[in-house]
């Protein structure tokens, strides 16, 4: 399952009915699940943990260090897991001792062409990056969320689970729970009520979703006075959702 002209570095663990194509490089420390597909010319470098059924796709470069100038050469991660699939091109850079020495993403993501995750990202699951979006450093992805092609996603910059990124956005900014997002630099527009319906959540969360949403942004009210009003809207999970990925905020939200 191995071509003869990859090189696999002999502290590499590769699991069962792993498929490595040639001229593909597999680095140390490099850890690869049972059942995955690594096309040609594929750099993996570790130390790098790479899960179960992932499919890596050619001129990809998984595990490298990052360019960033605070990085000496320490030993940091790379952490991926399950059934994902890294379209052609992709960069994933491992993290730094500045911050948690990781870069993470989870489970059942799609990585299309030449998408670039930076260090000490954590990306959830189920997400879609659609070609050549970037993730500076330190960003967080929320599960289900999408960022459309070409969108650049600032450092430190905390996107909540479930949200939509339009095409070029610049986002400079966190992005509250289900928030669709467009722009230079990236604005709120609406909820992602399509996004929320796949996901299945009942008509009547999607209301209470959108009367969330207006409070935030479309009564003129002050950050903590929408909180409050939100708050009062019960305690269903898309409110609760919403709420926490603004007290998380760092950076302050889009508005």
């Amino acid at each position: 399952m191995i071509h003869p002209t990859a090189i696999v570095d002999a502290s590499a663990q590769i699991g069962e009915n792993v498929k490595i194509g040639p001229w593909s490089h597999i680095g140390a420390d490099v850890t690869i699940g049972d059942n995955c597909e690594i096309a040609s010319h594929v750099v993996v470098k570790g130390p790098s943990i790479i899960g179960k059924k992932n499919r890596i796709y050619q001129f990809s470069t998984v595990g490298d260090d990052t360019p960033d100038l605070k990085y000496h050469g320490e030993p940091t991660k790379l952490l991926i897991g399950d059934n994902n699939v890294i379209r052609e091109g992709v960069t994933i850079h491992r993290g730094t001792v500045q911050d948690r020495g990781e870069t993470c993403i989870g489970s059942n993501n799609l990585l299309m062409a030449y998408v670039h995750i930076g260090h000490d990202c954590i990306v959830g699951n189920n997400t879609i990056l659609i070609n050549n979006a970037s993730l500076a450093g330190h960003v967080s992805l929320g599960d289900w969320s999408i960022l459309s092609g070409y969108v650049l996603v600032h450092q430190y910059v905390q996107i909540g689970p479930h949200c939509f990124i339009g095409p070029s956005a610049i986002i400079l900014h966190d992005v509250p729970a289900f928030v669709t997002a467009y722009g230079s630099p990236g604005e709120p527009r609406t909820i992602n009520r399509e996004g929320l319906k796949r996901r299945e959540f009942s008509a009547e969360q999607i209301i209470l979703a959108n009367r969330a949403y207006k409070l935030l942004y479309r009564r003129g009210l002050s950050l903590k006075e929408a909180q409050k009003e939100i708050a009062a809207l019960g305690d269903d999970e898309v409110i609760s959702m919403l709420l926490t990925s603004i007290a998380n905020s760092t950076r302050g939200i889009i508005r």
